[in-house]
């Protein structure tokens, strides 16, 4: 395996309500992104790049611009914060800030042992509503689960992957104080044995990938 391929939906996904955790509010959604994001650098799955992020603005019926800013600074520096805010769209001085997509490469192993990186191998979404934040981590790619997307099993490498990824997600709801709610399956998170346009006699699909981890 020399090259990954990218699923055009998450294989799978967690969820944390971060309601009790941290305030709404973009520097609170910036300061809870740095802390999430350093267990995941921890683990090599994610060093952030970058930041994405909508404007909305409710009165018009949802978003209007997306921003894209490259991360010169740590996420929880105040100069981050008032970059997000000076991009707010020209003529739109009501748009809302909701939350933002944190990317950057990630480090995996092959079957061999051998390290490579890959932009995008974890992403991090934390959003920002009244109530208070929320965050998601998603994958996209087949070394997490025993099988790869052609249906081929490929233990070496999930054994040297997803191991990991269950580490920092332990670690996350040990951060956070409340444990990861899994999305709901995916087809291309269902990998046990069948790969994409290789359907099973009931729906195409094998066991959810959030179970291999």
């Amino acid at each position: 395996m020399s090259a990954l391929m990218r699923a055009p939906e998450e294989c799978a996904s967690w969820f944390w309500d971060l309601e009790d955790y941290a305030p709404p509010g973009l520097r609170s959604a910036l300061v809870t992104a740095a802390h999430m994001s350093a267990v995941l650098q921890k683990h090599d799955l994610m060093k952030p790049a970058s930041l994405e992020w909508y404007w909305v603005v409710p009165e018009l019926g949802g978003a209007i611009a997306k921003t894209r800013l490259r991360l010169l600074w740590p996420l929880d520096d105040e100069q981050v914060a008032q970059r997000v805010e000076a991009l707010r769209p020209v003529g739109f001085p009501q748009a809302e800030f909701s939350g933002f997509l944190v990317t950057g490469p990630g480090m995996w192993l092959d079957e061999h042992g051998a390290q490579r990186h890959e932009n995008g191998l974890v992403e991090l979404t934390v959003s920002s509503e009244p109530l208070g934040l929320s965050a998601d981590v998603s994958v996209f790619h087949d070394i997490w689960g025993p099988f790869d997307f052609r249906g081929t099993p490929h233990p070496e490498v999930h054994q040297q992957n997803a191991p990991r990824l269950a580490a920092a997600l332990k670690e996350l709801d040990a951060l956070v104080g409340v444990a990861a709610e899994p999305g709901e399956p995916t087809y291309f998170g269902r990998a046990e044995g069948h790969g994409v346009g290789a359907p099973d006699a009931e729906d195409g699909r094998g066991p959810d990938l959030t179970d291999q981890l």
